[in-house]
């Protein structure tokens, strides 16, 4: 199944996304001169924005890979546009991320696009339809960090490189945490295609909870330790150091007044 099942109006990018895009490059541009008159400001509205740019595409994935894979109803939907107000549950997509990122520094992204399973056949095809759209915060994840690991940060401004290191952050903490199997997390789809129909339908009743779930159980100090041990580990190993993510987050939560440690 091909694009060609699709109206080309259906495929054309929202005027909402480039907005978002454009707050992006905006923000991105003040983070980088220190044009801001409040550094943290910048770096908020930098990091909110290409966050929701994420959220966005990973969506899309899911959408361009249910496409791809035979449910040519997602064009109809808008979900091809890229445009978040399109997505079936607005809260679950944008609002509850975003709250995530600002309470705790945690990125999740919600469910949002709504597939029409029945068109699809094939288990692998199932999967990969959910897997899409972790696989891309892996991908954001990488681009974040490349300037880290190639070396490239000569004349990077501080705000900047912690804005880089914090957004890194919620790419890495949203792909492990959606690739877990929690009934309503996109780890879970993956894997739900290959078990039998009785197990699935005990399942079911508990999916719209597992993102609230799992979000609940990062609060746990023991849980949140071991997660965040292991984010650090990853992160380390693409070469951002811990004092980045820690400074890229005070920064964002500008409200609560830089810390002096980050020199911004």
């Amino acid at each position: 199944m091909t694009t060609a099942a699709t109206r080309p109006g259906d495929r054309r990018v929202s005027p909402v996304f480039l907005g978002i895009l454009a707050v992006s490059a905006v923000t991105g541009w003040a983070t980088w001169t220190g044009f801001a008159a409040v550094p943290g400001l910048a770096v908020f509205l930098f990091v909110t924005s290409v966050w929701i740019v994420s959220l966005c595409l990973h969506e899309y994935a899911h959408a361009r890979t249910a496409l791809h894979g035979g449910d040519i109803s997602v064009g109809a939907k808008g979900y091809l546009t890229l445009n978040p107000m399109k997505y079936t549950h607005a809260l679950l997509s944008i609002v509850l991320p975003v709250l995530f990122v600002i309470m705790g520094g945690i990125g999740l992204p919600g469910g949002a696009v709504f597939i029409e399973r029945g068109r699809i056949r094939g288990r692998w095809r199932h999967s990969l339809i959910s897997a899409a759209g972790p696989l891309t915060n892996v991908l954001f994840a990488v681009v974040c960090t490349a300037p880290f690991w190639l070396g490239a940060l000569d004349g990077v401004p501080p705000a900047f490189r912690f804005a880089l290191a914090f957004l890194a952050l919620l790419q890495v903490t949203a792909a492990i945490l959606n690739f877990l199997p929690v009934p309503g997390l996109d780890g879970y789809g993956v894997i739900e295609p290959w078990l039998s129909h009785g197990v699935r339908r005990q399942v079911e009743p508990f999916a719209p909870f597992g993102l609230l779930f799992v979000f609940a159980l990062l609060w746990v100090p023991s849980v949140n330790g071991v997660f965040f041990d292991l984010v650090d580990g990853l992160l380390g190993f693409l070469c951002i150091e811990e004092i980045d993510t820690y400074c890229g987050f005070d920064l964002f939560r500008f409200w609560r007044g830089a810390d002096e440690f980050c020199g911004v």
